[in-house]
């Protein structure tokens, strides 16, 4: 039915002007608000339109765009939300804190959030170490993201010897942290590793927040572990003037590239040199990116902390 009042009011040589002239005439031949709606979108459908759109998320792991929007915001704020929660080092002796920061697969965010912190950080005056809350005590002791591998055995001696020396430790790790090394470690000790039905470990029953709490705590001595989760806090924020920039810059390549009839993901272009805004095809755009640690800003940071 719906096809043969297509076919009698949209014949291909006899389409109408525009979209608006489209809508009046469905709406003289069908008073069905769904039948318009169809109506409309198939108008679209028959002429190429130019598309074009920007990628929000704070992540920053979708091929080939160098920077997402939001994720610059999102670290920033995931910074400040850490300089609250750290207060909590010196509240109790042996203190464990863990900073759960989002990024499924991609690690970007935890090293930038961390960076900003050691930044902010950085300009710090502390009293003398007589007093309970130092540098020391409000540092990061440990970045885990999942590019990075690490030895759950190895970092936990590390961290201990930390533990000792400070009374107290802050790590930042993504969501997406240690799967691989979690259940290494549960396979050592003899516990059943959860999968499903196709054999794939169960991610929503691997909780890396609530494994770390519990046996990095013990290897570390830790007599109180607290999880704080930054992600809501992060990206809920209005832009900074980084990504404010370059939502601009993409606004007005897209506007340009609209204008000339070239369809497109708007961002910078890693696959071309320069990484220039540029409306990417859209058969290049896809997620999974991970985080690049051979990044001299982030070899500097874990060298600093001593992860390196």
């Amino acid at each position: 039915m719906l096809s043969t009042q297509l076919e009698e009011m949209i014949p291909t040589h006899k389409l109408p002007s525009s979209p608006s002239t489209f809508w009046r005439s469905t709406a003289e031949k069908s008073r069905s608000l769904e039948c318009q709606s169809i109506f409309f979108l198939t108008y679209f459908a028959i002429f190429q339109l130019t598309r074009f759109f920007p990628v929000r998320t704070i992540d920053n792991d979708v091929y080939p765009i160098q920077q997402t929007f939001g994720a610059d915001t999102a670290a920033l704020q995931g910074a400040i939300f850490f300089t609250k929660i750290v207060s909590e080092s010196t509240a109790n002796p042996r203190m464990l804190i863990l900073h759960k920061v989002m990024g499924r697969d991609s690690g970007y965010l935890t090293p930038r959030t961390a960076y900003y912190y050691c930044e902010s950080l950085s300009k710090l005056n502390f009293a003398p170490p007589l007093f309970p809350s130092s540098k020391a005590s409000r540092d990061i002791h440990a970045v885990w993201i999942p590019e990075l591998k690490f030895g759950m055995v190895s970092e936990g001696a590390r961290l201990k010897k930390l533990m000792d020396e400070y009374g107290c430790l802050n790590v930042f790790f993504g969501e997406g942290t240690g799967v691989e090394e979690i259940v290494k470690d549960m396979e050592s000790r003899g516990e059943e590793v959860p999968r499903d039905a196709f054999g794939y470990v169960s991610l929503a029953k691997i909780n890396p927040g609530e494994y770390f709490s519990k046996h990095l705590a013990e290897q570390v001595g830790a007599e109180k572990t607290i999880v704080q989760k930054s992600g809501y806090f992060a990206r809920s924020a209005a832009a900074n003037e980084f990504d404010r920039n370059l939502i601009g810059d993409c606004a007005k390549v897209g506007v340009e590239s609209a204008i000339a009839g070239v369809s497109g993901c708007m961002g910078q272009d890693e696959g071309k040199e320069g990484h220039p805004i540029r409306a990417i095809e859209f058969e290049r755009v896809k997620g999974g990116k991970p985080f690049d640690t051979t990044q001299e800003w982030f070899q500097q940071m874990i060298k600093e902390i001593g992860q390196a």
